[in-house]
Order: structure tokens, then sequence, then C-alpha cells
């Protein structure tokens, strides 16, 4: 490194020294949410420059001369060799769902410092590795699924365990990430309009930069966010012309018009649809997550939240119940860890990319892109009043329906908010009412609002940012559910591929068309269910996700450190081996909490117990209004706890089978045999030969 490049790391590291210790010795009094910004971008810097370049150089090892799998099996539809850019932009998006959205808000209950902890050093050490391992593992192996992965490397029993276990969690997590989209979209023709002029929109970039304009990224790139912008000012104006009617549509009627679009999503060619839709809306995430950090700078809010509240404890916080081990680490996923990340990292972008030594920027760095969302989410909700943070995101059941009401009960709680201050919150934001408007999507766009309107047009814009923001965290976490469909077909064909032969072609259309109807069916079931729930879908839901979305990182790890040691690499097997240890403490110990806990509030099959009692005697317990809700509640709360029980059982198998299988890779001298594909030359950007020497003489457009 030269002096300036010394000078230049050591100001970043300082910085980053600096901020964390503001945050960590911080005793009762307010400080600002840019100390929070500056901790966290100094250690990403550090992160990205130092140790993904560790894991590039040591670890995984890349080889540009090594043709990928976008470049031998092109054709068309999944594998393409694609710009960096818009594969950045495209994986970006379909990681970047609700998790990094929806965690963080919930987890504000235990105080920022928690949150903010585990986010940061769980990407660096866990998350961000995990998406860059399985990545470049995946792209060595033609691209194959996690699950196909697990069983051609860990074994028959292990492998069959880990296909049913990630197919299973993936349906549960795309069901609960299309169930914030409803959320957030039901009874809104601004956010429907701006969301659904998205498809046409991409459509069109698809074919102007596949067919009439090829190549041209930068003049796509530009049209497309025009477009954009036109459609988030048209749906200001449909909200208030007389076609707000047609946009305004019911949950259950956002159910319907999410399956359809998963199924159309996952069977066009991934050039046409989901490649430019994605690098479209990260423009739109990457530009409003940007412009947030740069209204938190300007504005320096406060952050109004505890440090650490006695709820991180007590464990009895009316956001969620649970102490704070283990529960803050599987409400906080996406973002820190997140296994769903390993079906994209193993199912589309493999098939992408276009040379091994992006797997860096596009594995590891996309990551911490997220993270930096989890921690805006996290600024966002800390910086609200904590008497407006509970009386949103308490339940129904404690808050009532009016404003004095909820203001009783949070102050019950140990917080203050009048009912005049609730009404005219819920007035600026021109909304009917803020009242337990649990699942965190409304939190974070009413933070978000506070935010950019202390920067950007004062009080009088307060509704249109908050409104802005609905949209945008729509659009964040639609990305996900059709990439993660289209995913989700790949799994299906990898198993049923090991039945029958045909389905398992990529490019058998009849397989593409019946194993995506399957699958957007099976996640419609849970986002229906989820929709019509008497509990409320999120908070239901949600700690089946974040349980069920670490388990699946622990198959990935699993199958991470399974491979490293099997290649001869043991020495570095600790880089998944140590995160691996800890995803399954947490899970683990989380999962034995909802199934075994007394207590209604966390357990699942308690909670069953007490609706089941109730019906036995005749009583309607709120939140539910009719026996028909009390049979809901007690069905969903069976399922979710079986489905728990199920996904550790399967998890275990797999761990256990990896481990014997690790074990017998130490014994046997050399590298054990693996499943990577066979070395061939690239044509692709390649050096011309000189004899024994290779030398760059000219890149190809």
């Amino acid at each position: 490194m030269s002096a300036r490049s010394v000078l230049l790391w050591a100001v970043v590291a300082l910085l980053g020294a600096v901020a964390w210790g503001v945050l960590a010795l911080a005793r009762g009094e307010k400080i600002s949410a840019v100390w929070l910004v500056v901790a966290a971008l100094g250690s990403y810097a550090i992160a990205y420059r130092f140790y993904s370049r560790f894991l590039a150089r040591r670890v995984l090892k890349p080889d540009d001369r090594r043709a990928t799998p976008a470049e031998r099996l092109e054709d068309g539809v999944d594998f393409h060799p694609t710009d960096k850019r818009v594969l950045l932009g495209h994986h970006f998006a379909a990681i970047a769902g609700a998790g990094p959205l929806v965690g963080p808000v919930l987890a504000a209950q235990m105080g920022y410092l928690p949150g903010t902890l585990w986010i940061v050093a769980g990407v660096i050490f866990a998350g961000a590795v995990q998406d860059m391992v399985v990545l470049f593992l995946s792209m060595r192996r033609d691209g194959k699924s996690l699950g196909q992965m697990a069983r051609d490397e860990i074994g028959r029993a292990g492998g069959a365990a880990a296909l049913i276990a990630v197919f299973a969690i993936m349906i549960i997590l795309l069901g609960v990430l299309a169930l914030v989209v409803v959320n957030a979209l039901a009874h809104s023709p601004w956010g429907t309009f701006s969301v659904a002029m998205t498809i046409p929109i991409a459509l069109f970039m698809g074919f102007w930069l596949h067919r009439i304009r090829p190549g041209r990224v930068v003049e796509t790139s530009f049209i497309g966010v025009a477009l954009l912008l036109l459609a988030i000012v048209g749906g200001s104006w449909v909200q208030n012309s007389s076609l707000a009617s047609t946009f305004t549509l019911s949950p259950t009627t956002l159910v319907f018009c999410l399956v359809g679009y998963g199924f159309v999503a996952s069977v066009l060619p991934v050039w046409m649809l989901l490649a430019p839709r994605d690098y479209l809306s990260t423009f739109m995430k990457i530009g409003t997550i940007a412009l947030l950090a740069v209204g938190v700078v300007v504005a320096a809010p406060v952050l109004r939240a505890e440090a650490v509240t006695d709820f991180a404890s007590s464990g009895a916080g009316p956001v969620f119940a649970g102490s704070l081990f283990p529960f803050l680490f599987i409400t906080i996923a996406c973002g820190a860890l997140s296994g769903f990340h390993a079906l994209v990292s193993s199912g589309t972008t493999p098939k992408l990319i276009r040379k091994e030594s992006q797997v860096r920027m596009i594995g590891y760095g996309a990551m911490l892109m997220e993270s930096f969302v989890a921690i805006m989410a996290l600024i966002a909700a800390a910086t609200l009043e904590p008497g407006l943070y509970y009386a949103m995101n308490a339940p129904a059941g404690l808050l009532g329906t009016t404003a004095e009401s909820a203001a009783h009960a949070v102050a019950g709680l140990g917080f203050t908010i009048t009912p005049d201050q609730l009404t005219h919150a819920a007035k600026a934001v021109e909304e009917q009412s803020l009242i337990a408007r649990s699942g965190g999507a409304p939190t974070l766009a009413v933070g978000m609002s506070e935010i950019f309107s202390g920067v950007f047009g004062g009080t009088a814009l307060k509704a249109f940012w908050y409104h802005f923001a609905i949209m945008f965290e729509a659009l964040f976490i639609l990305t996900t559910v059709d990439a993660g469909t289209r995913v989700g077909r790949f799994m299906l064909q990898d198993m049923l591929g090991n039945v029958w032969k045909p389905v398992g072609r990529v490019n058998w259309k009849p397989g593409i068309w019946l194993c995506s109807a399957l699958v957007v069916a099976a996640w419609g079931y849970f986002l229906y269910t989820g929709a019509t729930d008497p509990l409320g879908g999120i908070n239901q839901l949600f700690p089946l996700f974040g349980i069920a979305n670490q388990l699946l990182a622990a198959i990935a790890l699993a199958v991470c450190t399974t491979v490293l040691v099997k290649s001869g690499k043991l020495r570095w097997a600790w880089v998944t081996g140590i995160p691996l240890a800890w995803v399954v403490a947490i899970t683990f110990t989380a999962g034995w909490q909802k199934i075994f806990s007394d207590d209604p509030r966390v357990g699942f099959f308690a909670q069953r117990a007490k609706y089941a009692d109730g019906i036995d005697a005749g009583q309607v317990l709120a939140p539910a209004k009719t026996l028909d809700d009390m049979h809901t509640v007690v069905t969903n709360s069976t399922v979710d706890g079986v489905l728990i029980a199920l996904f550790l059982l399967l998890v275990a198998v797999v761990i256990v089978n990896a481990g014997v299988v690790c074990v017998r890779a130490v014994r046997a001298p050399g590298a054990s045999p693996t499943t990577e594909a066979p070395y061939v030359e690239s044509r692709i950007d390649v050096p011309e030969q000189a004899g024994d020497e290779h030398e760059f003489v000219g890149v190809r457009p």
C-alpha cells in the first residue's frame, strides 16, 4: 500500500472508531443519528477493502480465465453473461426485500444499540461471507441450487433433508415477503399504480437493451429512471383522480395479483423482465437510501429511543415477545445474515455472472449495501418519539381502536403520547389512523417522512414523503418475490429432475410452467392465510419467517464449510464454520422456545392451547371477533408450530451429516472429490496466448 492509501484507511478507521466510541459511551444523553451512519460506513469500507479481499485471494481464488456457466451454458433464458453493473443491481434488488426494512424497525423496541451491533458485525463476518462463498461455489457447479449442492456434497441423507428444508423454508419466506407488499399496497392507489408501472417500464428496458440498442447500459438507465420518476409522480395524480378506485385494491385482490405476477415473472426470459426490473428498482432503492443518508447527515436527527430498553431483558415487549437472545438475532435477519440470500446466490445470479472475479463485488458488496439499508431503517424507527412508535407497532388488542384508548395503553407501557398527537400524526401523512399499524412498513414510512421533510419541503411535503416511502418499500420487496419465485422454480426442477430427468432440464418449457405454478401456489397459500389471519399476518408469521430464514443460513454455511474441507482448505474452514456455530445456537434456541414455551405470546402451541380452550368455553378472545376467527388462530398456530419442529429436525440432519463428511475428509489424505464442473477456457474478454505467457491485448465489446 502507498503512503496515501495508508493515510486514507487510517482516517477511515479513526472516524469509525470515534463513532463507535460515542455510541458505546453514551449514558442516557441524546445523541445524533449521524454517529450511526459514520460507524456503519467506516466498518463497511474496511471490511470490503480488507476482509473481502482476503476471502477472494486466500480462500476462494477466482480465475477469470475460467469460463463461467453464463458463458458455457448460455441459452438466452436463464444463462446469460450480464454486465456487472446490471448484475449488481439485479442481485441487490433480489436479496434486499422486507427483512432489512421490517426487522430493524420491529427490533427497535430493544433499543438502537443491540440492533446496530448485530447488523454491522453480522454482515461483515457472516452475512456477506455466506453470500460470497455460496455464489462462488454455485458458479463453479453450473449454477446449481443450494439444495442440490447439499445433496451432491454432503450425501444422500443430509442432501435429501436439505432439499426438503430449503424448498419448504423458501416457500415460507416468499409468502411473508409478499405479505408485506400486500400490507403496504392495500387501499393505496398511489403505491399500486407506481409499482404496477414498473412492469411495462422494465419490459421496455429489456427489449431496448437486448434487441434495440444492445449494450447501451447508461442510455437505458437514464430512460428507465426518467420513466420511473414519471410513474411516481403519476401515482400522486392517480390517487386524486377518477382512476383512484381502479387502483384501490383489497388485500385479497392483491394476493391473487401477486400470485399471477410471480408466475409470469418466473417463466419469462430473464433478460425480458427480471433483470431490467431489478436493475430499475435498484436505482429507486439505492437512490432513496442514499437520499435518506443525506437527510440524516443534514438534519442530524436525535435518536429518541433508548440505547438498550428494559424489554431487551424482560422479554415482555409489546411489538414481539422474547428476550434479546435469541429473538433479536432472528428478528433482524436480512441486513446481518439471511439464508434467503443463499437461494439467490445459488439461483439466478450464478447463471448470469460474466467473470469469476466479480463474485467479490456482487456477493460481498451487495450484502454490505443491504446492511446499510437495515441501518437506515433502524435510524428511521429510533428517531421517532417512543410513544408514537409503540402506538403504531403494539397489537390492536392492546391499543384498542381509538386515539384515547391507544394513548392510555401506551402510558401503561411507560411512554407518553396524547390523543391529539396521535390524530395530528395521522393527519400529517394523510392517513385515517396510525394506530396498530404493525409490521414495520408504516413505521419506517413515518420515520422517513420525518427525516425527508426536515430537509426537503418541510411539513407541507410530509404526506408526499410518507406515500413515497410506502411505494418505495413495496417496490423494494416485490423484486425479491419475483426473483425468489424463479429460484424456487430452479430448486423444484432440480428436485424433480432426480426423479424424472426431463423436468430437471432448465430449457424444457412444460417443466418450467409446471414447477412455476407449483411454487406460486405454495407461497400463495401462506400469503392468503397471512392476509386473512385475525392476529395479523406479520405478527403471526414474522417469528416463523425469522427462524426459518436463519435455519436456511445454517444449511448454506454447513454446505460451504463442507466444501471448503473437502477441497483441502481446512485451514480456512473457520471463515464459514464460526458463523455456522453462531446461527445454529440462536436458531435452535429460538425454535425450542417457540415450540415448548408456556407463554402464549412466545410459544405457538401455548397460543394454540389458549384459543382452543376459549373455543371449548364458548369465548371469543381478542383480537379475534368471531368463533371462526378463533378456529383460524388455532389452525395457523398449529401449522406454524409443526413447521418449526420439522425445520429444526431437517436442519439437524443436514448438520450432523455434514459433520460426518467433514471428519472423513480430514482423515483422508488430500482433497476429497467434489462436484465442481470441469475447467473450460473462457472466450469472453480472453487474453491471447503467446507461447507460455498470457497478455491482455484487447477486450471484446
